[in-house]
């Protein structure tokens, strides 16, 4: 008998996932200003990027280049209808719309830039899926108002927000605010702390409080984002997006247990309020016993309570081990309290590769916010090799998407979740966020650059192309077709 996937609803879209400026390149084009992603310089693995004061004239800024995006995507929108993409998740660069985020008027030239990259996903019949602020929101928020630790910058997105859901109404349908933005959890990195809330120069003192304090403004932000999209579209749809990555136990033993739900907690807390328009109370009693000001207003309890997201945006890499610390209080520290799991695998830069874990995420996000979900990442990072004949045989990548997928498949079809689309991670070859590296391939699509942004730039398709052309053409049914 042939092993089979199962068929996932009608209007299920599969697609794929990127971010503006992790491909866009054109950095300096069209009236674009300086981005967080600009001012940082090209790591690797093991070697975390560099913040700089400004672009240095000598600096390796990957994010300046990415794949060339900005000139190539009607080319590459074809090869992603070939494959048979029913939807692209991407983000607008802020800074192409307002430059430094404090004007008032948008500049005319980004707007265009989006109107016809979203006409020319359209003709492909390509449903755009759109991120308002992915790790690239403007510098200049950073330097004169301290990112979002100042309330102003609630009025500035809003602004964002309302310029480009008017421009967009009838060509975009499915937004997300905030890309990933519990990240914050391992606040004592300053890398999350920088790409999702715009904080730097503080103390290690106050970063806790300080990553408390921006989330909240970011979400009063983001409930006020939605109010306007419904205003301006009742049939927008806008969806908060989370770094889903499980935590499990240790052990059996009981005190692990209750810390792996105190790290769930921890991590997810912005899920709770984003869906169900509120804080949750062991929150509220730790930021009291911390002395933390968090400025909730009852302004503010309204506002979040009356505008929740309208779906579930997450991505989904890994999960990870959580031991009882003896903090009567659980508090979590993501950044030390982060175990292997011995049953699993890793990939080549330490990700726990967890594909059952997928479908217990879908199953818990489902019974505590009852919204429907949309996977807008999920991928294999790996150092992809082209063979004598210019060929990538990346069987390692078609396996970790069967496992996954299949997962995906059983919390949709035998456990009903509402799920409206998959969308892999990099479904062409780009600068990873983390690392600036090009040699982090995640992509169904390789482009020939290095990590130096040397080669020709060229797309070919690699063995996982052919095989997800043939899983969309069967609605995931033909989940194994590299197997006949």
């Amino acid at each position: 008998m042939t092993k089979q996937g199962l068929k996932m609803p009608d209007n299920f879209l599969w697609g794929g996932a990127v971010a503006a400026h992790q491909l866009e390149g054109g950095w300096q084009e069209g009236g674009k200003g300086v981005s967080i992603a600009d001012v940082m310089l090209a790591g690797k693995n093991g070697v975390p990027r560099v913040v700089t004061d400004g672009v240095l004239p000598d600096g390796n800024y990957p994010n300046h280049r990415g794949i060339d995006f900005y000139h190539t995507y009607a080319d590459d929108f074809k090869l992603f209808k070939e494959m048979g993409m029913k939807a692209f998740r991407t983000s607008i660069a802020w800074t192409r719309i307002f430059p430094n985020g404090d004007e008032t008027e948008p500049n005319e030239e980004g707007l265009q830039f989006y109107d016809d990259m979203f006409d020319a996903l359209i003709e492909n019949g390509i449903e755009p899926v759109i991120t308002l602020s992915h790790f690239e929101m403007p510098y200049h928020l950073v330097t004169e108002y301290g990112g979002w630790r100042n309330r102003k910058l609630i009025d500035f997105f809003v602004r964002f927000a309302e310029v480009v859901f008017d421009r967009y109404k009838n060509k975009v349908k499915y937004w997300m605010t905030f890309n990933e933005i519990n990240n914050q959890t391992s606040w004592k990195d300053p890398h999350p702390m920088l790409q999702n809330s715009a904080l730097k120069d503080y103390s290690e003192d106050e970063a806790q409080e300080l990553m408390y304090l921006a989330s909240h403004h970011e979400m009063v932000a983001s409930a006020l984002a939605t109010k306007v999209a419904h205003e301006i579209n009742p049939e927008m749809q806008v969806g908060c997006m989370i770094a889903m990555n499980p935590v499990y136990p240790a052990s059996s033993n009981p005190k692990d247990i209750l810390f792996a739900e105190r790290a769930m907690q921890t991590r997810y807390y912005w899920g709770d309020v984003q869906a169900n328009g509120k804080y949750p109370n062991w929150l509220l009693k730790m930021w009291e016993h911390k002395g933390f000001n968090i400025g909730v207003t009852e302004e503010d309890k309204e506002i979040l309570a009356k505008y929740t997201c309208d779906y579930i945006g997450f991505s989904y890499y890994m999960s990870w081990t959580v031991s009882d610390t003896g903090d009567e209080w659980l508090e979590y520290d993501e950044t030390t309290n982060h175990g292997d799991n011995p049953f699993l695998k890793q990939s080549d830069w330490g990700w726990q590769i967890d594909p059952v874990g997928l479908r217990y995420a879908m199953n818990w996000m489902w019974d505590r916010w009852q919204k429907p979900q949309f996977i807008v990442e999920n991928g294999f990072g790996a150092y992809d090799k082209k063979d004598e004949n210019g060929e990538v045989h990346d069987d390692y990548r078609i396996s970790y998407f069967q496992n996954h997928i299949s997962e995906m498949e059983k919390a949709v079809v035998l456990d009903g979740v509402e799920l409206y689309g998959y969308c892999p991670w990099g479904v062409i070859d780009l600068v990873s966020a983390s690392t600036g590296e090009m040699a982090k391939r995640y992509g169904f699509i390789y482009v020939d650059l290095d990590d130096m942004g040397e080669g020709s730039g060229e797309r070919s398709k690699k063995d996982s192309f052919n095989w997800y052309q043939k899983l969309v053409k069967s609605d995931g049914v033909d989940l194994y077709n590299n197997e006949d």
